[in-house]
């Protein structure tokens, strides 16, 4: 089985609440409210009951905690069935990664369509990422299998960064795909200006995932593959 590494950042807001939510709180409207209000100002997606009756499912910066009806006891880790061995937490993160990605205006995407379209992957991308080029490569055989590839930039040095302004010179440039292909080719781009970018916004959605590296390819069903994957 395997247990998710939680953020820093979520490991103290989970200390945070041990210490700070007290055992009285015995009704689940004032319970959520406390949970949220611990949270502040970090945004909590959602707090609902878990698939385990007694256990509140508490999803923040793509990662899912859970806490007793009570909000008194907090723990990290996966819930899986054993009799139908699903995994139940990592269900849930696939239906929360969807949700965030449909969000996602296609316009603001550099999309490599095939001449057929049979399946649909979404792929975080850092234009100085060797294995992000590893994929880019196989973008011809991709297409052959019918693999429609979204492109979001992810750009892992963050905003300021020479990734980061490749990204944003990408996007400004006029031909977007042969651009990206370019760029991640190692050519020296010209230094593009047009306003304001996507590039800001598909990263912050990266981050609100959970993704720490690159290229990450998800799937329509939210599905998250960490990491170069051969077409096949």
């Amino acid at each position: 089985m395997r247990l998710f590494q939680i953020s820093a950042t979520a490991a103290v807001v989970l200390m945070s609440l041990v210490s700070d939510i007290g055992a009285d709180d015995d009704t689940a409207p004032s319970v959520y409210q406390d949970l949220a209000d611990k949270f502040a100002p970090i945004e909590v997606n959602n707090i609902r009951p878990a698939p385990v009756p007694g256990l509140l499912e508490i999803l923040v910066e793509g990662e899912i905690l859970y806490a007793t009806e009570d909000g008194r006891f907090l723990f990290r880790g996966d819930i899986f069935d054993a009799t139908t061995r699903e995994n139940l937490t990592e269900i849930q993160r696939n239906v929360s990664r969807k949700a965030k990605l449909n969000v996602i205006d296609e316009e603001s995407l550099i999309v490599f369509q095939p001449d057929e379209t049979k399946y649909t992957v979404n792929v975080f991308t850092d234009i100085d990422c060797s294995y992000c080029l590893k994929f880019h490569r196989d973008m011809e055989s991709l297409g052959a299998k019918g693999i429609r590839v979204r492109y979001l930039f992810f750009p892992r040095a963050g905003p300021g960064s020479e990734s980061w302004q490749k990204a944003n010179s990408v996007w400004c440039s006029d031909d977007r795909k042969e651009a990206m292909t370019r760029a991640k080719l190692g050519a020296d781009l010209e230094v593009l200006e047009c306003g304001t970018t996507p590039v800001a916004q598909h990263y912050e959605l990266g981050k609100a995932i959970g993704i720490q590296g690159t290229p990450v390819i998800l799937t329509e069903s939210g599905e998250m593959l960490g990491g170069y994957v051969p077409p096949s």
